[in-house]
């Protein structure tokens, strides 16, 4: 599992960066991909980040996970690397190993919007 920890606020170009790195999973045949908006969080800044209903654009903590065997994950890393180092607010990239206990798939649908 290669996991990105990031700000919900970072962009690339004028689209999300967690858009942009799914949408690019996609592209690439990895296995799967789920974002994740965290309540609360920091990172290396030690700055706090969480909802504040008065705050207009919430600067919330996101996990990107995406799932695929280790060799695919590498090779896609190397593929969004350049983008994840210009971060201005940081990030923090992991790669663990899974264990698969189940792969059904479902039914193909029509893309989210």
């Amino acid at each position: 599992m290669l996991k990105i920890h990031a700000s919900s606020t970072d962009k690339i170009g004028s689209r999300p960066l967690y858009q942009h790195i799914v949408e690019r999973a996609r592209e690439n045949g990895i296995e799967g991909a789920t974002v994740y908006r965290g309540i609360m969080g920091f990172g290396s800044s030690s700055r706090i980040s969480s909802s504040r209903f008065w705050e207009l654009t919430e600067k919330l903590p996101i996990s990107i996970e995406l799932i695929d065997q280790t060799e695919k994950l590498e090779a896609f890393y190397t593929l969004i690397e350049e983008h994840l180092v210009h971060m201005p607010k940081g990030c923090l990239v992991t790669l663990q190993p899974v264990t698969l206990l189940l792969k059904k798939p479902g039914k193909k649908g029509k893309k989210a919007e």
